[in-house]
C-alpha cells in the first residue's frame, strides 16, 4: 500500500511540476506579447489630442460612424486604435498619463460606446481582424483593470476572430486570426485552447503549391487566382505574423520546431527579400491594388530578422547582411537572377540596379481584383511590366499622375479610357510564358495575348551584368486605336539628354516624336537603340489626384503635379508584324553610354522573329534564346545549335567550346528537351546524357526537365 501511495505521490508531483512549468511558460509568453505591445512610448501630446476629440458619450469627433460600406475604408478603426493608444499611455510609466483616473475613465467610456453599437462593417476583414485585434490588445494591456461587464460584452466581438471564421482560410489571414485568438486566450487564461491554437499557427508554415499559401518557388498566393501576393499578404500577414509567434513562444514548451523556423528563413531569403529592392525597399512590381495608396519610402524594419535569430542560426550570415543593408551600414553586393515559375515573375539584381518582369499565363490571372476600391486602373500591370530601380524610389508616389496605358515594359492598345474596375482581372490566354536562368543570368519570354484588347506580341528580355536587352516582334492588333510599347515612365530626376542624328544634345521640356535617335540618357540610365530609330519622348509636368485612381471614399481630390519622363514606341493603328529592340543600361554616365554605344556594348541581336528571339553578349560569351518553334541558329563562329521543340536555352561559350548549358520549358508541357550543339562532348550527368555524332561534329544533349510543382524551373548543366 505504501508503494502505491508513493507512486501516486510521485505521479501527482510530476503532474504538478508539469502544470507549474506550463503556467510559467504561459506567463512568459504573455509578458512577451504585452512588452511587444508596449514597445513604443505614447506621446503625451498625441494622447491630449485624442482626448480633445472625444465626446462625452465615448465617441470621437471626425469619425463617420454611419458609413460601414466597403469603400468607406472602415473609419471606425480609428476609434479602437485610439483606445489602444490611450491604454498604452495609461500603462507607460514614462507617460504623463500613467495611471491617470481621467484617462482610465475615458478608455472605459470609449469601450462602452463601441460595445453598445458593435460596429459591423461590410468588409469581413474589419469584423474578423481589425476590431478583434484592437480590442484584444486593449484587454491585454489593461489586464484586470477594465470593468468585468465591459470585458464580457467585448468578448463576443473579439471572438469573431476564430478558426471557423470565413476569413480563417489557409493563407496569411489564417495565421493572423489564429494569433488574435491566441492573444485573447492568454488574456482569458485558457491554456488548453491556447495550446491547440499555437499548433495551428505552427502548422500553417508549409508549402501549398497550387492552393492558397507559400508556393515551392517561395512566392505567395493569397487567393486561388494565383496572383503574386508575396509582398503583401505573404509578408506582413504570413511570414511576419508567424515570426512574431515563433519569437513569443521561443524557449518554452510551445516553441516551434527548428524545421519550421528554418523554412521561414528560406521563405524570407529566397522569396520575400528577393522581391524587394536590395532586400531593403518595397518593389512596386509586386504590388497589386495597394499601388494606388499613398506610401512612405523607407527601409523595412530589421525586427523580423532579429526575432528569427533568437531561435535559429540557419543562414545567419545572409540574414545579418540584410540587417546591415537595412541599417545603411553596407552597400548592396548581391547579384542574382530568379524566376518565380509558380507566379510568372522574374527578378534580376546587381549591386547597382534591380529590375523585374511581371507576366501572366493560362496558369494564373493577370492582376488582383480592386477589392474595396483601390487599384481601379491596374488592368495592364502584368502585361510584361519591366520596372528598373537604382535606388528604389524612382516611381515613388508617381501613381496619381501616371499614364496607366504606358506602363514600363508593356505593349498596350492606347484606349480613350480604361474599362471598368470589374474588368481588371482576367484569365491568361497563352501558356508560353517563362524564363531560363542559372541563378546569375537569365532571359524571359512572353508570348503575349491581351485579354483586354485584340492584341498579340512576342516579347522577350535578356539580362547581363551591366545591361539588358528588350525585344518585341510579331505585334498585331485588330483595333483602329494606336499601339504603344513603353520603355519607361518614371519621375524626372535629371536633365534628359540624347544622341540624335550624330549630335549629343539636351531634350527640352515637352512631348514629341524624335527621329534618328541612337540613345537617350536620364537619371544615370541609358536607353540604347542598336540602330538609330524613331521614338516618342515626354519630359514634362503631369497632373492628377489620388482620388482619381481609386474608388475608395475620403481620398484627397487635391491636384498633384509631378515631373514625369516617358519613352515609347508608337506602332500605329492595326500594326501587323511590328517590332522593337532596345538595350537598357543601368547606372551609366552619359559619357560611358556614348562611348559604349558605338559597338552596342558587345550586344549582338541574333534574331528577333516570330520563330526565335536571341541575343549574344560577346564579352561574357553568353547567348540566350527563346525558341517559339523548333529551329537552329549559329551563335558563334562554327558553333550552331538546334532545339527540337519550343523552349528556352542559355549557353556559355569559352574558347569556342560549350562550358555551361541551361534549359527551360515555358509551356510546361515537356518532360525532356533535345538540344544539338556543334562539337564533341562526351559528358553525362544526373539530369542529362549525350549522343555524339563525330562525323557531323555535333552532340545531342538529352535533358530531363523538372516535373510536378517544379514545372517551369530551369535545368543548369556544367559541360566540362
Amino acid at each position: 500500500m505504501s508503494q502505491l501511495r508513493c507512486l501516486f505521490m510521485a505521479l501527482s508531483l510530476t503532474l504538478l511540476t508539469s502544470f507549474c512549468l506550463a503556467q510559467n511558460d504561459i506567463k512568459t509568453i504573455k509578458e512577451r506579447v504585452v512588452t511587444d505591445l508596449m514597445s513604443t512610448i505614447p506621446s503625451d501630446s498625441a494622447v491630449e489630442a485624442i482626448l480633445a476629440r472625444m465626446n462625452k458619450d465615448g465617441s470621437f469627433v471626425g469619425i463617420n460612424y454611419e458609413d460601414l460600406s466597403r469603400t468607406a475604408g472602415f473609419p471606425h478603426r480609428a476609434h479602437t486604435r485610439d483606445l489602444v493608444y490611450m491604454a498604452k499611455a495609461y500603462k507607460a510609466k514614462k507617460s504623463r498619463y500613467y495611471r491617470s483616473k481621467l484617462l482610465k475613465t475615458r478608455i472605459e467610456q470609449g469601450l462602452s460606446y463601441w460595445v453598445q453599437h458593435d460596429f459591423f462593417g461590410d468588409n469581413w476583414h474589419d469584423n474578423q481582424i481589425t476590431t478583434p485585434t484592437d480590442l484584444g490588445d486593449l484587454m491585454l494591456i489593461m489586464g484586470d483593470e477594465l470593468p468585468k461587464d465591459l470585458v464580457a460584452k467585448a468578448q463576443p466581438i473579439i471572438g469573431r476572430a476564430n478558426m471557423n471564421a470565413s476569413g480563417a482560410r489557409p493563407s496569411g489571414d489564417r495565421i493572423v486570426i489564429a494569433g488574435i485568438l491566441a492573444k485573447n486566450l492568454l488574456f482569458l487564461g485558457d491554456n488548453q485552447q491556447f495550446d491547440e491554437v499555437i499548433k495551428i499557427i505552427e502548422g500553417e508554415l508549409k508549402f501549398a503549391t497550387g492552393q492558397r499559401g507559400m508556393q515551392h518557388d517561395y512566392s505567395f498566393h493569397h487567393r486561388v487566382d494565383r496572383v503574386n501576393n508575396t509582398s503583401s499578404y505573404g509578408y506582413g500577414k504570413y511570414a511576419n505574423a508567424f515570426g512574431n509567434w515563433s519569437y513569443y513562444v521561443a524557449d518554452t514548451r510551445y516553441a516551434f520546431s527548428k524545421e519550421k523556423i528554418n523554412q521561414l528563413v528560406d521563405y524570407y531569403l529566397d522569396g520575400i527579400y528577393k522581391q524587394m529592392v536590395y532586400g531593403v525597399y518595397e518593389d512596386i512590381s509586386v504590388k497589386n491594388r495597394s499601388i494606388s495608396n499613398q506610401a512612405t519610402f523607407k527601409p523595412h524594419s530589421t525586427l523580423e530578422i532579429e526575432r528569427l535569430l533568437v531561435s535559429t542560426d540557419y543562414r545567419k550570415s545572409e540574414l545579418e547582411e540584410i540587417i546591415r543593408l537595412r541599417k545603411g551600414e553596407v552597400p548592396p553586393s548581391a547579384s542574382f537572377a530568379k524566376f518565380f515559375w509558380q507566379t510568372e515573375h522574374f527578378v534580376f539584381q546587381r549591386p547597382r540596379f534591380y529590375t523585374t518582369v511581371r507576366m501572366f499565363s493560362t496558369r494564373n490571372r493577370n492582376m488582383e481584383e480592386p477589392y474595396n476600391g483601390p487599384g481601379k486602373l491596374t488592368h495592364h500591370r502584368a502585361d510584361g511590366t519591366n520596372y528598373l530601380m537604382l535606388k528604389g524610389d524612382e516611381y515613388h508616389n508617381i501613381w496619381p499622375v501616371y499614364n496607366w496605358q504606358k506602363i514600363s515594359g508593356t505593349t498596350i492598345v492606347q484606349k480613350p479610357e480604361l474599362p471598368a474596375p470589374d474588368a481588371i482581372q482576367k484569365e491568361g490566354l497563352t501558356d508560353f510564358v517563362g524564363a531560363v536562368t542559372d541563378g546569375l543570368y537569365g532571359a524571359v519570354v512572353f508570348d503575349f495575348k491581351s485579354p483586354h484588347d485584340p492584341l498579340e506580341a512576342k516579347k522577350s528580355w535578356f539580362f547581363f551584368d551591366e545591361e539588358y536587352v528588350c525585344l518585341g516582334t510579331d505585334i498585331k492588333s485588330m483595333s483602329a486605336l494606336p499601339v504603344a510599347t513603353t520603355l519607361d515612365q518614371v519621375l524626372i530626376r535629371s536633365d534628359v539628354r540624347m544622341m540624335q542624328d550624330g549630335n549629343r544634345q539636351s531634350v527640352q521640356k515637352g512631348s514629341r516624336p524624335l527621329q534618328k535617335v541612337k540613345w537617350v540618357h536620364h537619371n544615370n540610365i541609358g536607353y540604347l537603340f542598336p540602330q538609330p530609330t524613331t521614338i516618342n519622348l515626354s519630359n514634362q509636368t503631369e497632373t492628377g489626384s489620388w482620388s482619381a485612381i481609386t474608388d475608395q471614399k475620403n481620398i484627397s481630390s487635391k491636384p498633384v503635379s509631378e515631373e514625369v519622363f516617358a519613352l515609347w514606341f508608337d506602332h500605329g493603328s492595326k500594326p501587323n508584324g511590328a517590332s522593337y529592340q532596345y538595350i537598357v543600361v543601368p547606372n551609366v554616365t552619359e559619357e560611358q553610354l556614348n562611348q559604349t554605344s558605338q559597338h552596342n556594348r558587345s550586344i549582338e541581336i541574333l534574331s528577333n522573329t516570330s520563330a526565335l528571339q536571341a541575343v549574344k553578349q560577346g564579352q561574357l560569351g553568353i547567348t540566350q534564346l527563346a525558341f517559339y518553334k523548333a529551329g537552329s541558329v549559329e551563335i558563334d563562329k562554327d558553333v550552331q545549335i538546334r532545339l527540337d521543340s519550343p523552349g528556352m536555352a542559355m549557353l556559355k561559350i569559352e574558347g569556342g567550346r560549350l562550358s555551361e548549358l541551361t534549359l527551360a520549358d515555358p509551356s510546361r508541357k515537356l518532360s525532356r528537351m533535345l538540344l544539338s550543339v556543334s562539337g564533341v562532348y562526351n559528358v553525362q550527368g544526373e539530369h542529362f546524357r549525350t549522343l555524339v555524332d563525330e562525323k557531323q561534329n555535333s552532340t545531342l544533349f538529352i535533358v530531363d526537365l523538372p516535373q510536378g510543382v517544379y514545372l517551369g524551373k530551369s535545368v543548369h548543366l556544367s559541360v566540362k
